[in-house]
């Protein structure tokens, strides 16, 4: 079933929608534990604006507290996946107090980087162009699939802007340091099809195939054990550890595993070479 976001009644004038105005977010849950974010702004590209922004936030925060969540997939509508901040909006801070940017820039990264500590994978399914801040949002999801004729790059320096929400971060660890070192400086936007070829997203695939491929690899999560996934999560968070580091960790998480239903489940399954059921408990 599709639910729109609520309305925050006290946001700002300017991030409430108008009765008949339709709302840039969309949120569905589908049964198996999958939630589907998409972004439904396509005339202008799906920008960050203020009002998604807003509605992203209250989003994600009760995605957090969904003990039945499992996967969390985010996409776009029309030709855009997310076009990024709104240049209206960004500009309209010129010759504001630099402390007061500073704040309003800070909350707008952590509020869209807030996917990251979302306890379950995310999976982007880049529908189309993804750029700057929409990048950073792709890069920011455990996984990532892109139309193959999607335009994908962050040209902050081609707008006189240094990269923000943790671009610089997010794209090393996505390519490495040397390619994203070229691609920053550069403001190069690459095919779908290129960032599949140097590991900025995962698979590229034909426009029509993006979402319902990025859906297929969230329900194969949402069917596994949904404990032994989100610990999975948090060890791989750790970024690259050393392997004592990672062996202290899955000596703690490993055993929690054992102890549940779903862990004798998953060996019966196995034995009688059936697809497990995974409940949680």
């Amino acid at each position: 079933m599709n639910e729109h976001a609520p309305r925050d009644e006290n946001a700002p004038r300017d991030e409430q929608a108008a009765p008949h105005e339709q709302e840039p977010l969309r949120v569905e849950h589908r049964p198996n534990g999958v939630a589907v974010l998409t972004f439904d702004n396509p005339e202008r590209r799906n920008p960050m604006t203020g009002r998604l922004t807003a509605q992203w936030r209250r989003a994600v925060r009760c995605l957090r507290q969904d003990p039945d969540l499992r996967a969390v997939v985010i996409t776009g509508t029309g030709p855009a996946f997310c076009s990024g901040a709104d240049l209206g909006e960004l500009a309209d801070q010129h010759g504001q107090d630099l402390s007061g940017t500073r704040a309003q820039l800070s909350d707008f990264y952590r509020t869209w980087l807030a996917v990251r500590d979302l306890p379950v994978p995310t999976v982007a399914a880049v529908n189309g162009h993804a750029v700057g801040a929409g990048l950073a949002l792709a890069l920011a999801c455990d996984l990532r699939y892109a139309a193959a004729e999607a335009k994908l790059g962050a040209p902050f320096v081609q707008l006189g802007l240094h990269p923000g929400m943790a671009t610089t971060a997010l794209l090393a660890e996505a390519v490495g340091p040397s390619r994203a070192r070229e691609l920053l400086l550069t403001g190069r936007l690459i095919s779908g099809t290129r960032a599949a070829a140097i590991g900025m997203v995962h698979e590229a695939l034909p426009a029509d195939r993006v979402l319902s491929a990025a859906l297929d690899v969230a329900d194969e999560i949402a069917a596994a054990a949904p404990l032994a996934v989100r610990l999975t999560k948090s060890g791989l968070a750790q970024g690259q550890p050393t392997v004592e580091r990672a062996l202290a960790w899955e000596a703690l998480a490993q055993p929690v595993t054992t102890t549940t239903d779903d862990f004798r489940e998953g060996v019966q399954a196995r034995r009688e070479r059936r697809r497990p059921h995974f409940t949680g408990a």
